[in-house]
């Protein structure tokens, strides 16, 4: 279905290794959950190659290597193209969906703005489930795809429902991965039905997070939006240098030289105050070592 080798066993081990976690006996759904929550707070969701001037190169060696060897995180076709290498090589049955990211004017953004993952284990009975390591601040556990009903988890209340057709409103806005929308598209959550076929709405209190396509995808037909995302002026992405990482009382995140820091619900924020205090941040709280710092692609007044 798309172009992702197998790991070999030293590989997975080694990724095992850089999560913190242990190989399961089985591919099961407990330890589909504790896989998706260890990769969350240990890989953050950056997008610095982007400010770096580094490709991106969407190949299951490369997506890999730049998060066991190089001990970096990246967006969400790095961090999902990844995960989804070591969960088929775990025994999971993994899919690759596109989604399209709700911006602030309440409509999806460009065809393939997002990478998420459709997986299924061993002990489910054919249940699918929505794992995606790769959206920033998001769900801390996988949602179930067939479930309509509201869904718990540390981030929220989420539901998944069906999406209305397309309408005269339903255009290519822009959206950030790791932001929500500000408001419903037309019709979004109300439980019209798409068909069994149709697109899904995924829902984070109560707002749209983004627009799921149930088919499965290759990981080359995500190029595109993986080249426009960090080359465009209008992407999200190519304004400013963004690390961020789930940790076990909240979230830290440094967005420029703005370093923000939540625990037990709980904001801080200060800015940075030189290149020095700023690759250090990179390296003792994500554990990214860099060798200088990032310069915005195209920043934004």
């Amino acid at each position: 279905m798309d172009s992702l080798d197998p790991l070999p066993p030293e590989r997975v081990d080694a990724y095992l290794r850089r999560i913190g976690a242990e190989r399961p006996d089985r591919p099961t759904e407990a330890a589909l959950r504790e896989l998706q929550l260890r990769h969350l707070e240990a890989v953050p969701f950056e997008n610095l190659s982007v400010h770096l001037r580094e490709d991106v190169v969407l190949d299951a060696a490369a997506l890999v290597g730049k998060v066991v060897d190089r001990g970096r995180g990246g967006f969400c076709y790095e961090l999902n193209g990844a995960f989804a290498a070591l969960l088929r090589a775990l025994g999971y049955r993994v899919e690759l969906l596109q989604a399209r990211v709700y911006g602030d004017d309440g409509h999806p953004g460009i065809p393939y703005d997002h990478l998420a993952l459709r997986v299924r284990a061993a002990d489910g009975g054919g249940r699918a489930w929505l794992t995606d390591v790769g959206f920033g601040d998001h769900s801390h556990f996988p949602l179930d795809l067939d479930e309509r009903g509201e869904q718990e988890d540390p981030a929220g209340v989420f539901r998944i429902v069906e999406a209305p057709g397309p309408g005269p409103e339903d255009g290519a806005g822009e959206g950030p991965e790791d932001g929500a929308g500000t408001g419903m598209a037309a019709g979004a959550g109300t439980g019209t039905a798409a068909g069994a076929d149709g697109d899904l709405d995924v829902v984070r209190d109560g707002r749209p997070r983004y627009r799921l396509e149930r088919r499965p995808r290759a990981l080359a037909d995500f190029a595109v939006g993986a080249w426009w995302h960090r080359t465009s002026p209008e992407s999200p992405f190519t304004r400013s240098p963004v690390c961020s990482l789930l940790t076990g009382r909240g979230r830290v995140t440094l967005s420029g030289r703005r370093l923000i820091t939540t625990e037990d619900g709980s904001r801080t924020e200060r800015v940075l105050s030189g290149d020095g205090e700023l690759l250090a941040v990179y390296r003792d709280r994500f554990g990214i070592r860099l060798d200088r710092p990032p310069v915005p692609l195209h920043p934004r007044p």
